[in-house]
Parts: C-alpha cells; structure tokens; sequence
C-alpha cells in the first residue's frame, strides 16, 4: 500500500515506553503518512510515573487507556495495547496503524498487521531492539522528535561532518546499492527512486539520525556523489549517481 496522506491511521502510544517531549513531532511525523482516526495511550494512571503525559493529553485529544498492573513483573499494558490494536485491525477501518514505543514485545502484532496488507509505522527511542524496527514498513527514532523541553535529558542528533559520514560503512554502502538499484544505464537515479529503495531495505532509515532534515542533504554531506537538477514537466527532480573517481 502506497504512502497517502488520506490513509486513516491508529495511533497506539505504550505511555510505558514512551515520553510526553515526542507528542508535538510525534503527531506532526504521523500526519505525514495519513489522518490520525484514533489515538490512543495505554498505562496505568493511578500511578505518579505518568503525570508528564497528562497535559500532552488533554492539548492532543489523546485518549487515555487505563489498566491496572494486576502482577508486579508483568506489562498488562502491552497486552490491553494488543488486544485493541487486533480489534482495530479486524473493524476494516483502517489504514495502517502507528505503534509508539520501544519494547519488542510488539514485534508479533506488527507483523502480524502487516500480513493483513495494512501499512505499520514503528516509533520508538535507539535503543529499541532490532527484531520490532525490522518489522514495520518505516522506524522513526523519536530522538528526532524531540522538541525543545525544560530538562529533557535527550537532544536531537547533531550534524555529523563528511568524515564522519564517509567513515559509515552501513550507511555509504546503503545508499550506493539504492543508486545501483535505480539507476538508469547512465548510472543517474532518482532521489524518489532511492529514497524508496531505502525505506524497503532499512525501515529505521531516516537522514535526521544524522542531523540532516532530507536525504539530499544527507547526500550533499556525504560528498561521494554527484547531484544533478533536472526540469520534468512543470517540477524539478534531483538525480544522483557515484562520482567517478578523480573526482
């Protein structure tokens, strides 16, 4: 299913695993891949350790999911999360659905929405484990999102330098297999086109990990290839391809 902005969207936040600082970017992230219909935060509010949350809340028309920790030791949240995510899926209303948090516990129901055709976005902090961010369609590290919050302990990445960039073999070796894969006999691809082939590839992909707001900014950084503007119809496009070497 392809990105459109009209696609309706449940937005499910683990209030365990997640911080009130994301809830503007957060919102602003999701309204780029379709219309919020239902948002929803589960956890247990009689306790203190939410209280951050509540007037993100009540600003964002969040609805708040109460459920009481019946055993210590055990998420009965990520369990009521699931269980309404499944009812959402199986009411043919939606989408795709937005699963904020960074336990792989949601690993399974990912998947699972996936296997059903409905487009899944992942947000969650670095340190969320591979095997969740491996199952949606694109992961959005919620450092990105972060605002400017008195106190808040995280900051969004900072620009890294060409040397650094160049000094990234995951990343340089990412982009220059999506510039193969696209590319005309000329060696030239679209932007569109590896942007794309990227996001199949690596869902967790996003040029802000580096401190770039686009990936033609991440490209100009790198300074490994060749950008070139080109008028079709009525828009500009960029196309990209290796800089030979000499250079």
């Amino acid at each position: 299913m392809a990105n459109d902005v009209t696609d309706k969207l449940a937005v499910l936040i683990d209030a365990d695993n997640a911080r009130p600082a994301i809830v503007d970017g957060l919102l602003a992230e999701v309204a780029k891949y379709g219309t919020a219909h239902v948002k929803r935060i589960y956890g247990d509010w009689t306790g203190p350790h939410l209280n951050g949350w509540k007037t993100a809340l009540l600003d964002h028309s969040i609805q708040p999911i109460q459920q009481f920790a019946y055993t210590s030791g055990k998420n009965a949240t990520d369990s009521a999360m699931i269980i309404d995510a499944m009812d959402l899926l199986y009411s043919n209303r939606f989408d795709g659905f937005c699963i904020v948090s960074s336990d792989s516990d949601f690993t399974r129901l990912a998947s699972r929405i996936r296997e059903a055709g409905l487009m899944v976005y992942g947000f969650g902090e670095q340190k969320t484990p591979k095997p969740f961010v491996s199952a949606c369609d694109k992961f959005v590290y919620t450092e990105v999102l972060v605002g400017t919050v008195e106190n808040e302990a995280s900051e969004p990445p900072v620009q890294r330098t060409a040397h650094e960039l160049r000094g990234d073999t995951k990343l340089v070796n990412l982009i220059r297999n999506a510039i193969d894969a696209g590319s005309d006999e000329n060696g030239w691809a679209s932007l569109g086109a590896i942007g794309s082939i990227i996001n199949k590839r690596s869902p967790e992909f996003d040029s802000r990990n580096y401190g770039y707001s686009k990936l033609s900014g991440l490209i100009h950084g790198i300074g490994l290839f060749e950008v070139e503007e080109r008028a079709i119809g009525n828009a500009r496009h960029l196309f990209v391809r290796l800089r030979a070497k000499g250079k």
